[in-house]
């Protein structure tokens, strides 16, 4: 979709740089024949390949434990993406499978074949790595990514260090790097994170390990550092003298579809809260770095989280979908669901409230909201901010003045949006509430994108500013734990909230009782998403 505006040029801004092309690397992934690979990350390496991104050389290995040949694989994933862009391109793409950006990755395709847990299949991926060596010019270096269910991670961490995987190479004078890709959840609780996260570093240097959460791979998520510290209008509003509280909503109008089993073992909260709405929080909350490198970065990400107290049980509140209506279309209760028990206690939908214990957000109160077959699918952080002295319209007609919210669109349509009071025309003061809204889709060409094309590319480059370090996957669920401790010893009075509509009335006390604020209404906010 071409953009109907250009950014505004400035005689002072040099051309952006280049993106320079990774080293030649193998990208070895284990659970190639499963979902993730056909519906995410065989679609981004392909986005990749047309921008020309992949490097060259490049090896694509992937590993599962079904017998395949390379060309049966390459075949059903080529037939995936044909299906994909075969329509009329609206995920940004050309329609029909860009041949040239696809050969760049079939010629690469190699399928291994074996069980995650025996050491022969790991020497047959050392032989498969090794008959690359030629094509690559000597030692090769590799990414292996792990798009498997978590109680395989550290069984196949070990089991690539026990091979020599894992081990940085060496050439001559030239040296090759190993990473490993894992994927969430990162632990089921604090114990279980702090166990997986010794496992891993026991095979693995924290340097080595990408935490991928793919939240962090939108362009809107990416752009909160630039929004407030590449502008002096917003850092210095940007604390609790300013800003009368934040409110974080990540709303699906979808169910559980099709996986009942592990939402079962899951729920909204484990599945949402210390990875997704977290990382969103840490980004809009965290101190300006030193620096854009990885560490600055997640330095500051992770003082943030660790300024949060644990969370008190009374400052969440928990629901479950019960029947509805859904976009029109008829929905459900959650316990109706495929392998979903009858009598399920497992929540869909969690707000709760927490704040940050520091300097700059003292006092500010942070809601957090997160549910399934909700009236709107979207994704946004609004900022509040504190309300302007109303004396000087005393005399007036104005009986309230408008609230002044910030909002960064997540999803579905990104973007930035500002609300203020303006006078309306005519003779008297009258005030009227109004935006200002950006759009990416307005400034600038769109690229199709399944969220994980950044993502890839930073672990081919080394760079781990996206990604979460073990001290921030445990601080994340020590916040939650009391929470989670406190569900296990009562029952709730579940179903709570009807599907299609804002959720449990209790989450609206959550605001209320403090302050006497309100969520921003999914049912109002559905037009500004489309």
């Amino acid at each position: 979709m071409a953009p109907t505006r250009r950014p505004i040029d400035h005689p002072c801004c040099e051309e952006a740089a280049p993106v320079h092309p990774v080293e030649a690397c193998a990208l070895v992934l284990f659970g190639a024949l499963g979902d993730m690979t056909r519906r995410l990350l065989t679609p981004a390496l392909y986005h990749l390949a047309q921008s020309g991104l992949v490097p060259t050389p490049f090896a694509f290995i992937g590993v599962d434990h079904l017998e395949r040949t390379a060309h049966d694989w390459s075949e059903g994933l080529h037939a995936f993406l044909e299906a994909l862009t075969n329509g009329n391109g609206e995920d940004g793409s050309e329609p029909g499978v860009d041949a040239a950006a696809w050969g760049k990755l079939a010629v690469a395709m190699v399928y291994v074949q074996g069980d995650f847990e025996d050491p022969a299949l790991y020497r047959a991926i050392g032989e498969a790595l090794q008959a690359q060596s030629q094509r690559f010019g000597g030692a090769v270096n590799a990414v292996f990514y792990l798009a498997v269910p978590d109680r395989f991670f550290c069984p196949i961490a070990h089991q690539l260090a026990a091979a020599g995987l894992t081990r940085d190479q060496k050439d001559g004078a030239r040296s090759f790097w190993r990473r490993v890709v894992v994927e969430k959840p990162f632990g089921h609780d604090l114990p279980s994170a702090k166990t997986l996260d010794a496992n891993l570093l026991s095979a693995l240097r924290e340097d080595q390990i990408f935490r991928i959460d793919h939240f962090l791979g939108k362009e809107t998520v990416q752009s909160i550092m630039a929004l407030r510290f590449a502008n002096g209008l917003f850092e210095p509003i940007w604390n609790r003298d300013r800003i009368d509280h934040v409110q974080i909503t990540a709303a699906e109008t979808v169910g559980v579809e099709t996986r009942g089993s592990f939402y079962e073992a899951t729920g909204a909260l484990r599945d949402m809260l210390p990875n997704h709405l977290f990382t969103l929080l840490s980004m809009v909350a965290m101190e300006p770095p030193v620096g854009f490198d990885a560490n600055a970065i997640r330095d500051k990400k992770a003082e943030v989280l660790a300024a949060i107290s644990s969370i008190a049980p009374k400052d969440v509140v928990r629901g479950q979908y019960d029947a509805g209506s859904v976009l029109g279309e008829a929905a459900l209760p959650y316990r109706s669901e495929a392998k979903v028990a009858p009598d399920s206690n497992v929540e869909t939908y969690v707000a709760m409230r927490l704040e940050i214990d520091n300097w700059r957000w003292a006092g500010v109160p942070f809601y957090l909201r997160t549910g399934k077959h909700l009236s709107t699918r979207l994704t946004e952080i609004a900022i509040r901010f504190k309300q302007a002295p109303h004396a000087l319209f005393q005399n007036t007609s104005v009986s309230c003045l408008t609230p002044n919210w910030l909002v960064i669109h997540v999803a579905p349509k990104e973007g930035i949006s500002l609300q203020f009071d303006v006078k309306e025309p005519g003779p008297e003061i009258r005030l009227a509430g109004v935006k200002m809204e950006f759009h990416y889709a307005d400034w600038f060409e769109r690229h199709a994108n399944v969220g994980y094309e950044t993502l890839l590319l930073d672990v081919m480059q080394g760079d781990q500013t996206l990604f979460m370090r073990a001290d921030m996957v445990e601080q994340g669920w020590r916040i939650v734990q009391p929470v989670l401790d406190a569900w296990t010893q009562d029952r709730p009075q579940f179903p709570n909230y009807a599907s299609g509509s804002e959720g449990p009335a209790a989450a609206a006390d959550l605001l209320e009782r403090q302050g006497g604020r309100s969520w921003r209404p999914l049912t109002e906010l559905a037009g500004d998403s489309k």
